[in-house]
């Protein structure tokens, strides 16, 4: 039986353990900071924040530098830096067209990247896994075992995330594929593995990293074969209930719309998809991004079959996001992928009918802007994904440390 004593002590470390993920957390997403600025960001004391960095620093997740002065009186506040090789996680991306492995640093810093294209044909799971784990392997001689805390796998696909099945993705050929166990029996770590949806994760990296950072309501769209997204809403994702929500390229937009390749009819992917786009123009629905950019520069070049075709998609786009910005009230609409690339020659059209069909209200509040990331967005989120552990509950992989340098 739990005395009063026991709680208080049991209350105390729930309050350790917070402050040290906010700590971490902080370090993680801004980079480094000076004790005096750890303790405005946080809120914490600075005889809290000494303590707790020096648990961090004995852990091997942070150091300490010397501090630039700034005029002020008194000797400059220590300068507190993420370590790259104290945490570590492994990040993959299975796209239609390419797959990519990188290895990431604690703080967000890339260490190594392989990224290989491959034909737009489908491939077994078998087959995938086997590819990423080839592209893994010299990655993992990079670093120390200890030091990996999570693998992290964004996949173009309708994903389970509680045990990493992909329930659909029709443009790999994939149903009911359990990704998530196949993978990590192959990489043979221990450490979680942990698979979203691309989209999702994208979301994910411009929400951290890129150009939604530090705005808290957003929606993120983006696409190449597929069209998918993200909803963030407060500062935090929409997952939903199985972690299937915010699949806005399945949003039925037009009655008799064309048939998709998820089985029903009138998607939001059938009229802006990168295959839509292209039919539009007259051009091989297979052109892939080569046949993107020769679309986006026939359209600044004036020809009139492109001009017609950018304007229709255009349209399409503006009328999906007018009912997202109507539900959702997003303070900004990020695009991602082929609508980055077009995002130059659609930016107006997009405006023009997102003004005449959502809400005043909501519209005035939003803005429309292309990402940051590019193809990378992806697979620096499903970094971020295998992360979140670590941000949310430091403590828990300091005490096996500490323990171990004990010699416990």
């Amino acid at each position: 039986m739990l005395t009063p004593r026991d709680l208080v002590g049991q209350r105390s470390e729930t309050v350790r353990r917070s402050n040290l993920s906010a700590i971490v957390r902080e370090l993680h997403l801004r980079g480094p900071r000076s004790r005096s600025e750890l303790v405005a960001r946080t809120g914490l004391t600075r005889s809290a924040i000494r303590g707790l960095i020096g648990e961090l620093s004995a852990a091997g997740l942070v150091g300490e530098t010397r501090n630039e002065p700034d005029g002020a009186p008194g000797r400059p506040s220590p300068l507190v830096h993420p370590n790259p090789g104290g945490a570590m996680v492994l990040a993959f991306e299975v796209k239609v067209d390419s797959l990519a492995a990188a290895l990431v640093g604690f703080g967000g810093r890339v260490q190594a990247l392989r990224r290989v294209d491959r034909p737009r044909a489908h491939l077994s799971l078998d087959e995938i896994v086997a590819d990423l784990v080839a592209l893994a392997v010299p990655l993992l001689r990079r670093a120390d075992p200890e030091t990996l805390v999570a693998v992290g796998v964004a996949v173009a696909g309708i994903v389970r995330r509680a045990d990493g099945l992909v329930r659909m993705a029709p443009n790999l050929g994939w149903r009911d594929e359990p990704l998530g166990l196949r993978l990590a029996e192959a990489l043979d770590v221990d450490v979680p593995v942990l698979v979203a949806n691309e989209a999702d994760l994208g979301g994910l990296a411009e929400h951290r990293r890129g150009a939604a950072a530090r705005v808290d309501d957003v929606v993120y769209v983006t696409g190449e074969v597929g069209v998918g997204g993200s909803i963030t809403v407060g500062g935090q994702a929409l997952v939903g209930s199985a972690g299937y929500a915010a699949e806005i390229g399945h949003m039925a937009v037009n009655p008799s719309g064309s048939r998709c390749g998820c089985g029903s009819s009138g998607c939001w992917e059938t009229e802006i998809g990168e295959r839509a786009i292209l039919l539009r123009a007259g051009r091989d629905p297979h052109g892939g991004r080569e046949g993107i950019d020769e679309l986006v520069a026939a359209v600044l070049a004036g020809e009139p079959a492109a001009l017609r075709a950018i304007e229709e998609v255009a349209t399409w786009l503006g009328i999906g996001l007018a009912t997202l910005v109507n539900i959702f009230n997003p303070a900004l609409v990020v695009l991602g992928g082929v609508f980055e690339r077009i995002h130059p020659v659609v930016g107006r059209t997009v405006e023009r009918t997102l003004a005449d069909r959502s809400l005043p209200a909501a519209r005035e509040l939003v803005r429309i802007v292309p990402g940051t990331l590019g193809e990378n967005g992806p697979i620096i989120g499903a970094a971020e994904l295998a992360f979140e552990e670590l941000l949310h509950d430091p403590a828990a992989r300091i005490r096996p440390r500490a323990l171990a340098a004990a010699g416990a």
